[in-house]
């Protein structure tokens, strides 16, 4: 019997179910933050892979890991699109997570653009992965323009508040046959771990980490929590009473004379 826990995006198969962003990181600390999160897909935006010169992220990746880059700055489909193209020729890679923001103060994205670059950039071969407010419309838009997972954000970017939106995301992996990655806001290890405890394929962090006291720590805490939040989510979550409680033992015969 083959036991192993593996998921795919595409054609790609994977077995660590943490996806880690490396927007925030010294250079010189992504590369123990990956090892110890033991992350196989790390997100990166085109602007930290500079060629020359210039220190460059891609020298701080090992060469195992997948690198996901992404569209951040892009304002509408058609800067993604161009983004995603120019990432393409850059990072040697297939894969990309669109990032479009209209709105500066809260950064949230607008899944109606989204939608848009999804399918042109799967037309052309991409492995497209789409950054979006869990709407399930939205979600199944962005499906049949044929997404490789859907990316619902957890809280927004950056803020570390946890599942906010996390009754949308069930809706989601109800409904969604694709992997849904729950992105952005995932501000504590346990909040991994009950993302994944709810049947998501994979978890995203980037400023939990990058932020912590000790990175490399962080990082080890997280995949110790996505791994536990899986594992119990495959062996099936004990029930929930509404009213009352259950004893542990069986009462047959108890304080009987």
């Amino acid at each position: 019997m083959n036991t192993k826990d593996t998921w795919k995006l595409g054609e790609h198969e994977f077995t660590s179910r943490f996806i880690l962003g490396s927007g925030k990181y010294s250079l010189e600390l992504i590369q123990a933050a990956v090892e110890n999160a033991g992350a196989q897909i790390v997100t990166m935006a085109l602007r930290r892979a500079n060629e020359g010169g210039l220190a460059n992220i891609l020298d701080y990746i090992p060469d195992h890991v997948t690198l996901l880059p992404n569209t951040s700055g892009a304002r509408n489909a058609d800067e993604a699109v161009r983004i995603a193209r120019l990432a393409r020729e850059v990072c040697q890679s297939s894969f990309v997570k669109i990032e479009i923001m209209r709105d500066t103060k809260y950064l949230l994205p607008d899944n109606y653009e989204t939608a848009k670059a999804t399918e042109i950039l799967a037309k052309e071969g991409f492995v497209v992965m789409p950054y979006m407010f869990p709407d399930l419309n939205a979600a199944r838009d962005m499906a049949n323009a044929g997404a490789a997972c859907i990316m619902p954000l957890g809280a927004p970017i950056g803020s570390n508040k946890g599942l906010c939106t996390k009754e949308f995301i069930q809706i989601l992996i109800d409904e969604i046959n694709l992997p849904i990655i729950v992105d952005a806001g995932i501000g504590r290890p346990s909040q991994a771990c009950e993302a994944m405890e709810m049947g998501a394929a994979a978890v995203m962090a980037n400023t939990a980490i990058a932020t912590a006291g000790n990175i490399p720590a962080m990082a080890e805490a997280f995949k110790k929590a996505v791994e536990a939040g899986r594992s119990a989510y495959l062996s099936g979550l004990g029930r929930v009473m509404e009213k009352g409680g259950s004893a542990s033992s069986p009462l047959t015969g108890y304080l009987q004379d």
